[in-house]
Parts: C-alpha cells; structure tokens; sequence
C-alpha cells in the first residue's frame, strides 16, 4: 500500500503540468473529512491516508505519497439537496434566510451565489419548500463551508479545517482585601488568614 501523509491545498506551489500528470483520487464527502482512510487511486493503487486530525480534503488538493508521487482529490458526485429561490418572486434574500435556519441546527452546507447544497433529509427539504424554495434532488460534488475558526486543513475557496481556536477562559478577580489593625470582619477557624512576609534586612534582629 503506498502511504501519504503530507497535502498541499489546492497544489500551490506545484507547477500546472506536475499537477495535469498526477494520479487523481475521487472521494465523497464523508471520506473527504476523515484523517485516515484508504482508497484507491486512478492507477489502480491502493492507497492509505494518514493526515494530522482534523484535515479536510478539498476538491483540488493534492497529496503527496512517501514515493514522491502526487495525487490529486477529485471530489466525487454525490446525492445532496439543491437549493434555489423559485423563479416566478424568489429572492437571493430566501436563500440568506434558508442558510441561517440551515446553520442554527448545524447542517453542512455549501454556500453558492445562487443556490445552497446540504445532504439529503427530507424533514429539512419539506421545511425549505415551505419557505417557498425549491428542492432538487442532484448528484454533484458537495464542498460544504467549514467553521469560522477552524484551524486545521483550510478552508472552502481558502484555506480550511474543522477543529477550533481553544477558548481561553477568563477569570474576573475581585479587589483584595488587607487585613489591618483596624479590620472588623471575622475571619472563620477554616480560613486561615495568610501572615505579612517578613523581610530580612540588615538589620533584621532575628536570629536565623
């Protein structure tokens, strides 16, 4: 089995003709998002795919076997949902609301200028007619937008990645409190109050 473990988006950096000559691979969307897989190539040859976690494969990207040899993802056609305004008094404004219901119950989607794609569930493709749009049944490639803050992969049209910026929880402090000579509040025996720290200077009479 040859083995992969490096990518290069889209192929940048790679020279056009380089890229013309490379084995192709056709994946679906389901493989596209896994880490590890195996598949095989439009040479016939088997081939295993271990990326870092979190990588998304793109149509377009190019991998690279630990022979050296290139491989270029084909995003395969698969059964997907088309989406678009109706003719007679649709709007491109139908289809902005139809993806923010679609993003509020977290549903993959690919974003066109004129039309949407999500995978095939048919209680959504009901609520989308009922918001008077149109619902196709296709099979085409499915390239769904990834999360805002992905960093792994790249991203659709860029650069892509379904793991998240780490959330960095802030802690609010609270002014603290000197305890003084003249502090009034009682200090419970299970709270023990921390002592001064004392500073050994010349002439600190203590005997150490």
């Amino acid at each position: 089995m040859l083995k992969t473990s490096k990518l290069i988006p889209q192929g940048q950096g790679l020279a056009p003709a380089l890229i013309k000559r490379a084995a192709t691979v056709e994946l679906d969307w389901d493989v596209r998002q896994k880490s590890r897989f195996e598949a095989t190539d439009s040479q016939g040859r088997a081939v295993g795919v271990f990326l870092a976690r979190g990588s998304v494969l793109r149509g377009g990207d190019v991998l690279v076997a630990e022979d050296g040899s290139l491989i270029r993802v084909i995003a395969a056609p698969q059964k997907v949902l088309r989406i678009t305004a109706r003719a007679e008094h649709g709007s491109a404004f139908d289809l902005m609301r139809a993806a923010y219901h679609l993003g509020n119950r977290h549903v993959p989607i690919e974003l066109q200028s004129d039309h949407l794609k999500i995978e095939p569930d048919h209680v959504l493709a009901d609520m989308l007619r009922a918001m008077h749009l149109t619902v196709n049944d296709v099979l085409e490639a499915f390239e769904p937008e990834s999360g805002a803050y992905a960093t792994g992969g790249h991203a659709h049209a860029d650069a892509h990645t379904h793991s998240h910026k780490p959330v960095i929880a802030i802690q609010a402090l609270a002014p603290a409190h000197v305890h003084g000579p003249g502090c009034n509040h009682e200090h419970p025996a299970s709270t023990p109050v921390a002592a001064p720290v004392h500073v050994h200077g010349p002439h600190c009479k203590h005997e150490h």
